[in-house]
């Protein structure tokens, strides 16, 4: 059988293989490595978490909330632990903010509680004007339950599902109708629903964990504190406290305005009661296995879109496919098989047998002055090449060191590294090894993969540094182990001080920060180490398969897209088209639903890859545009196109937060440019590396089929 047409028959099955197991991967997890088992009467602790908004990036612990019930230091169910006892955390929880606490609340399995009283809150005057603060800009909680977030829960449009939304909200405002101000309301009273079912095995598991807020006047309420009627509608707690005009007046003296919502504390307070009631319901429709399924309602629903997204990224991978196909099959291949090694051939018989007949002339003493210039002429070392391609022309030019090439090789080492940490992501996140139950498990685990893998960045830094000449790799090591990660850790610590400055649990503790840079430094910086000394003194450099000249050739005078930055920048728009309808719900989930899980990454796998793969396709393209134009220069260009679609990722970005989103406050926009530059870093040199090295392999390809004597 032909293998011409077994080719494409076989990318066919692949494609529908890799199609099927998108089908079935898209939402596959693995809920919990161990199901925990209550039976009746027994303890369930309730952990609190934090508060977010989707209109700014600052966190903060619950319990750092002043107009919120302190932790009493009590042990309840038995608990050795007391009240405000912080959990341990991962790496991953620490860094997204999360500070989980032991409550007292109680919660007992099987136990119906209509109300129970928790405590009086006193809220000073500055609190009062935080509390409300945080309302206007849509705060809600986080509490855990059985390693479940507190849900709000919602029924669709046609009332056939229901789904969650992690979080709850920390009150909400509405316009008073004799003033038309605004007023603003706190959620003193949680309605906690606890789902369950029977275990094969015996007892119960927790498949659902809802709670209804609800704000409740402190007036008309038992002597326990709980309302009379619980359940009923009643007016709710306003966040507000009457001014003291006369301090005012004093205070503003003779000023005809006085603001009368002056935040001085003047020992005025207002009493909040909080209260809680239990309810156990049995859901039998609900496995343990799929309780995560609810918080995935909605991206469920995005499934069309996304198989959009992939037609869309194939579409465009195959179109450049087959540009790429042409371009070797027929252009190169055909043009050193169909005529450029037999022009060769025929050029240097002919040279050889002008010099014959030169020298029977010269013997003669026939030979004239313009005999021997045309024969100088002739002998020079493009002689055999005037009439091929002009990439051919580049023969002892192609492989030319680049400038700066003690800076080209950290940035390929960087982008391996990164490449290994992105694609190890990615094929946990699918197998389901990664998913919300593992609680900042991607970060835990990308953190790790991004340490391990400076053993790769080492080798290849090392190896492609000895391949350019190089002779201090250990410059070149120091320079691969400290230059992203350092970059990187500097803009971390300068924008940790400024969410410090806010108090809060957004910012990095002291002693995490203290911990990632001895991860960096003695765990890193050795593993990079290791892999350049493999890469420079063990391997042997990647061999070229033609000589450079000792004199550089001229360059011709280039178009306008291949001497300005304006070329890459262009060439990156079609990777970035490939890319851009999966980064609405990346985008969507990262920077809005932040209480939502994106867990459809069987669909972002697909995409990744053919991404990958688009940016191969239009590295080569440019850098076979480029040669064909005599230009040498490859090198950066190759790792630029491959790159350059992170200028147009970081434009989205712009864009997205002038239109899409509602963020607000100078901290909060520093934090999300800043965190989108460094994102859009990360992928420009994990797919500027991918383009220089499909570059370089394509050079080296094409230029070992010349045969120059």
């Amino acid at each position: 059988m032909n293998t011409n047409t077994t080719r494409p028959f076989r990318a066919h099955n692949l494609a529908l293989c890799l199609i099927l197991f998108v089908s079935n991967a898209w939402a596959f997890y693995i809920p919990g490595y161990s199901v925990t088992r209550y039976n009746d009467d027994q303890s369930i602790p309730l952990l609190v978490n934090k508060i977010f908004s989707d209109h700014t990036q600052l966190q903060y612990a619950y319990f750092d909330l002043p107009f919120v019930c302190p932790p009493s230091g009590r042990t309840h169910g038995g608990s050795p632990f007391g009240s405000g006892q912080s959990i341990s955390l991962n790496l991953g929880e620490v860094l997204r903010g999360d500070r989980i606490m032991t409550s007292d609340f109680e919660l007992v399995m099987g136990k119906d509680v209509e109300c129970r009283s928790l405590c009086t809150a006193q809220v000073s005057r500055s609190d009062v004007k935080w509390a409300r603060q945080l309302i206007k800009e849509n705060y809600v909680i986080e509490w855990i339950v059985d390693n479940l977030p507190g849900a709000t829960s919602f029924v669709t449009v046609d009332r056939s599902r229901k789904y969650y939304a992690s979080g709850f909200k920390l009150g909400y405002r509405d316009i008073s109708p004799a003033t038309g101000q605004s007023r603003y309301f706190i959620n003193n009273h949680f309605t906690i629903v606890i789902r369950w079912r029977s275990a094969p095995e015996g007892g119960k598991v927790i498949v659902g964990f809802e709670v209804y807020p609800k704000s409740i006047s402190a007036d008309d309420r038992k002597e326990d504190g709980c309302p009379k009627a619980v359940h009923k509608d009643q007016e709710g707690l306003g966040l507000y406290i009457a001014p003291n005009m006369s301090r005012l007046r004093e205070k503003y003296g003779g000023l005809s305005y006085i603001p009368e919502d002056d935040d001085d504390d003047d020992g005025a307070t207002l009493e909040i009661p909080y209260t809680y009631s239990v309810y156990f319901r049995e859901e039998t429709k609900v496995e343990w296995t799929n309780r995560w399924d609810l918080y995935f309602t909605n991206q469920g629903e995005g499934s069309m879109t996304h198989w959009l997204a992939i037609i869309n990224s194939l579409t465009i991978s195959t179109v450049l496919g087959v540009t790429v196909f042409v371009i070797w099959s027929r252009t190169v291949q055909g043009d050193i098989k169909g005529r450029g090694d037999g022009a060769m051939e025929d050029r240097k018989l002919k040279v050889q047998s002008r010099r014959k007949r030169s020298g029977e002339k010269k013997s003669e003493g026939l030979l004239d002055n313009a005999d021997v210039e045309h024969d100088a002429d002739m002998s020079s070392d493009d002689e055999p090449f005037e009439d091929t391609s002009g990439w051919k022309l580049l023969h002892g030019d192609v492989f030319r060191v680049p400038a700066y090439s003690g800076l080209l090789a950290p940035l390929v080492g960087s982008g391996m590294q990164l490449l290994f940490m992105a694609t190890g992501l990615l094929v946990l996140s699918c197998l389901g090894i990664l998913n919300p139950s593992f609680r900042g498990g991607f970060v835990s685990v990308g953190m790790g993969l991004f340490v391990f893998a400076g053993v790769f960045s080492g080798y290849f830094s090392g190896r492609l540094y000895k391949t350019f000449g190089g002779s201090g790799w250990r410059k070149n090591t120091l320079i691969t182990a400290l230059l992203f990660p350092g970059l990187t850790f500097c803009l971390v610590l300068i924008l940790n001080l400024f969410v410090w400055a806010q108090a809060s649990s957004t910012a990095i503790p002291f002693g995490t920060l203290i911990g990632l840079l001895a991860l960096w430094l003695l765990i890193q910086v050795p593993l990079v180490y290791i892999g350049s000394w493999v890469g420079y003194v063990r391997a042997k450099p990647w061999e070229h398969p033609l000589k450079t000249n000792a004199i550089p050739r001229q360059i011709p005078p280039l178009p306008w897209y291949l001497r300005s930055p304006a070329g890459p920048l262009l060439t990156g728009l079609i990777p970035f088209a490939v890319l851009f309808i999966e980064l609405l719900f990346v985008f969507k989930n990262l920077w809005q639903d932040k209480s939502g899980y994106y867990y459809v990454f069987g669909f972002l796998s697909v995409v990744s890859v053919v991404l990958l793969v688009t940016v191969v396709e239009v590295t080569v393209i440019a850098t076979y545009s480029q040669l064909c134009s005599e230009n040498y220069h490859w090198w950066w260009q190759s790792f630029l196109t491959g790159g350059s679609s992170a200028f147009w990722i970081f434009a989205y970005c712009i864009w997205y937060y002038m239109f899409k989103l509602h963020i607000t406050g100078f901290v909060s926009t520093l934090l999300f440019f800043s965190y989108s530059f460094l994102a859009c870093a990360v992928y420009g040199l994990l797919t500027g590396t991918v383009g220089f090295l499909a570059a370089y392999t394509f050079v080296r390809r094409v230029y070992s089929a010349i045969k120059v004597d």
